[in-house]
């Protein structure tokens, strides 16, 4: 009970953090309409006649998953800021294992990650997407999933660093070569075999085919805009989730100690 209890608070910690920061409600809002309007408008007017299929949903689905995954991760990056201020000290010396902690802190990031999701699919809807309610409801369910997934590979990649200058130099390198690698914006089916090698190992990419595999399934486009089987995307991402977690989680406390 008393690890539940430190979850459940420290992701309320999050939440409520989120609601009190009206300037990240704002930008996490306003990119990805940009690129679902402007971008999924330009690419369907463009590019779906030759395609054979609406770029729409295409973009709203990569759209969808990437915000998420991104979010999750980024929002890891308090973590860092915990460090600097000692709070995590705090944490890690309570009588509460560390994967509780850890989990917390992702739980937290994933509700936030799905605030700024619902906004999102209300968006599409207007733009024209036109979901079915078990398209929603995978949506949904699916993008708890790929919130969690962001949330332990954040915490494999900050493990390691010491403050928040080197977050934001590493980082970007980190996760804006996946916007592209994973198909969220641009079709990836066939890539030159570089290419495919580092698509083949962005987390990212799992999380956005997962998404649009669920969105698509049953539909005449799915051979056309999903990269994988929905059971392989699901299995990479289960197994990938819990390296991340494990490891991340382990290297984390590590250097809490060693501070």
């Amino acid at each position: 009970m008393t690890e539940i209890n430190a979850i459940l608070t420290i992701a309320y910690r999050d939440l409520l953090k989120l609601l009190g920061d009206r300037q990240r409600l704002v930008l996490g809002f306003i990119f990805p309409v940009f690129f679902i309007g402007v971008l999924g408008g330009s690419m369907q007017a463009n590019l779906a006649q030759a395609a054979g299929y609406d770029f729409l949903p295409f973009i709203f689905t990569g759209i969808f998953a990437q915000t998420l995954f991104q979010s999750t991760t980024q929002g890891i990056i308090s973590l860092i800021a915990d460090r600097e201020n000692d709070f995590s000290q705090e944490m890690f010396v309570s009588p509460v294992s560390r994967y509780s902690i850890i989990f917390g802190k992702i739980l937290g990031e994933s509700s936030v990650a799905m605030v700024q999701g619902l906004p999102i699919i209300l968006f599409g809807i207007l733009v024209g997407v036109r979901p079915s309610a078990s398209q929603l409801l995978g949506l949904l369910l699916i993008g708890i999933a790929v919130c969690l997934f962001g949330g332990a590979f954040g915490v494999l990649t900050l493990s390691n660093l010491k403050d928040q200058r080197s977050v934001g130099q590493v980082v970007p390198l980190i996760m804006f070569p996946q916007f592209f690698l994973s198909g969220a914006f641009v079709p990836v089916k066939v890539l030159p075999l570089p290419l495919e090698i580092l698509s083949r190992v962005s987390p990212m990419r799992y999380a956005v085919d997962l998404t649009r595999g669920t969105y698509y399934a049953g539909l005449p486009e799915f051979g056309k805009v999903v990269l994988d089987p929905v059971l392989l995307n699901a299995v990479v991402a289960a197994g990938l989730f819990v390296i991340f977690l494990v490891a991340g989680t382990t290297l984390f406390v590590r250097n809490e100690r060693n501070r």
